[in-house]
């Protein structure tokens, strides 16, 4: 795989802090498991729906993101990039990213729309592992170039995942879910209209 450099805010950080790593026998696939175990613990203590869950939640969360980057970096900086270590972080990513809002719905069952937050964290939690997975279709097409959505400003796109632990401290949960329930399936059908689209400029392209 060609190695492709990431120039955000936390990829930079990410890089200081994995720099040690090279010469050591940490693999970027130990941080993939330490990112996908952390960030079960978070979804884990999001889905107890206590005030200490949610603040654990909240700081496990945001190290499980941040760990997402820091694999990556220590896989192009040691040159040991490969297909498999790709698979196996897209999937974990797709793993955690849809079932936080799942679980963040459970621990807002006892509240006064319980079900209501718990249909709304699986119609989150679905719909955004779907549009991860037609995002990852429409970056994999030859025409198509760069990330499926840019960040700016030095910020990635999914660095939008990091503000999920201030909404947890601050008990902001139940509005972060109400967006996500708008948005998964919002991102679901504009990505595949992207990817549709594509597909018909490769159509017309061909001989």
């Amino acid at each position: 795989m060609m190695a492709i450099m990431h120039d955000s805010w936390t990829h930079k950080l990410a890089r200081v802090v994995v720099k040690p790593l090279q010469s050591t026998r940490v693999t970027p696939n130990h941080l993939t498991t330490f990112r996908l175990l952390t960030g079960l613990a978070a979804c884990s203590a999001f889905a107890l729906g206590t005030r200490g869950g949610d603040v654990w939640g909240g700081c496990l969360w945001i190290l499980s993101t941040f760990l997402d980057r820091a694999d990556g970096e220590l896989a192009r900086m040691s040159g040991r990039i490969s297909e498999n270590g790709h698979y196996y972080d897209f999937v974990c990513d797709v793993i955690i990213n849809g079932l936080v809002f799942i679980c963040i719905g459970i621990g807002l069952r006892e509240s006064d729309f319980g079900m209501a937050y718990i249909l709304m964290g699986f119609c989150s939690g679905i719909t955004v592992s779907i549009a991860a997975l037609l995002s990852e279709r429409l970056e994999s097409i030859n025409t198509f170039t760069g990330k499926a959505y840019e960040g700016a400003a030095g910020f990635d796109f999914d660095d939008v995942l990091y503000i999920f632990g201030p909404v947890a401290w601050f008990g902001w949960l139940s509005i972060l879910l109400m967006g996500a329930a708008i948005g998964g399936p919002a991102f679901v059908i504009l990505t595949w209209l992207r990817l549709r689209n594509e597909s018909k400029k490769i159509a017309a392209q061909a001989p």
